[in-house]
């Protein structure tokens, strides 16, 4: 084993047989931290850097288990108004990842968002499918989260996997430094790369920061000749008006005529398939109990897509 193999980094899921992200049958590595705080994010569990304890309340018995069981004093009983004492979570202490808790729990509530791995043991569960990416033109892709939140960490996964033969796609949100994308863009066969908003001052209101660096590391990209697959996320009320939409895919339509890198624009329509987690961290969904776009809606896209020359797409399914 060599040094890069031993180095080690927060991974929260590992999902098999993805055709949804990148070509191919795909496994997805999903990498902890992001510094991004979407309205629309559906993995609350990888914004935060750290382990985190996820509870179905309403699998949770109140037995206290995991209270006897949790050696950082994480899982408390505490009245809820004038009822007896229930099982809560204190968020304010250090969750450690061991686990115990949730191995104690009898109603298999607990579930911990978070393992440390080292880089050989995230190849090695890669390549157990390696026969489904040669006969499907598949591979890897590392999401997250933010996978250059963690650049050492997912450099050394994507050259390992690339050296493997194995296609190397990485999602991102753009918001590094120029000095990341460029150690990470030669083993990296295609990048995800989201692009949200063209208002910096809208883009800051909904995620947190502006588009600043984001719109400078995608310009660099192309710039390189490294291949981007460019993913709109359609989030009523964010940017699903014409207007937001009309600017991103013109920004994009000039970009092309000199970037052979870019491979197409995707729009991902909004979906709340996350919401459940955000009540397992305890916390309010951010969007509430916001509508999801509409086939009316999408068929206007389709029509506004049709005036723009970009091989551009809605993923009705994504």
């Amino acid at each position: 084993m060599d040094e890069q193999g031993k180095t080690t980094g927060m991974v929260f899921d590992i999902q098999k047989y993805s055709m949804h992200d990148g070509p191919g049958v795909r496994t997805l590595v999903f990498l902890k931290g992001c510094p991004l705080r979407c309205k629309w994010c559906s993995n609350p569990e990888s914004i935060s850097p750290q382990y985190q304890v996820m509870c179905l309340a309403e699998q949770c018995v109140s037995c206290g288990w995991c209270i006897d069981a949790c050696p950082a004093g994480v899982h408390i009983m505490a009245a809820v108004g004038n009822g007896p004492p229930q099982h809560q979570i204190d968020r304010a202490a250090t969750c450690v990842g061991c686990g115990v808790c949730a191995g104690s729990c009898s109603g298999k509530a607990l579930r911990i968002a978070g393992k440390e791995m080292t880089v050989d043991e995230v190849i090695s569960v890669v390549m157990e499918d390696q026969f489904f990416y040669l006969t499907s033109g598949g591979g890897m892709t590392l999401g997250g989260g933010e996978p250059t939140f963690q650049p050492a960490f997912a450099g050394a996964i994507l050259r390992q996997v690339r050296l493997n033969g194995v296609h190397t796609a990485m999602e991102t949100c753009g918001q590094s430094t120029w000095e990341v994308y460029q150690e990470l863009a030669p083993c990296t066969d295609l990048f995800l790369y989201d692009l949200k908003l063209m208002d910096a001052d809208l883009h800051r209101m909904h995620t947190g920061v502006g588009n600043e660096r984001i719109l400078d590391n995608l310009t660099r990209l192309l710039e390189l000749g490294a291949n981007v697959l460019v993913r709109i996320p359609l989030v009523p009320g964010v940017n699903d008006d014409l207007k937001s939409l009309s600017e991103a895919l013109s920004w994009l339509e000039k970009a092309s005529k000199t970037a052979t890198g870019l491979k197409g624009v995707e729009i991902l329509p909004y979906h709340r398939l996350g919401q459940s987690k955000y009540r397992q961290l305890d916390e309010e969904y951010p969007l509430g109990d916001m509508a999801g776009v509409t086939d009316a809606q999408l068929e206007e896209i389709e029509t506004i897509l049709s005036q723009f020359n970009l091989p551009a797409r809605i993923v009705k399914n994504g």
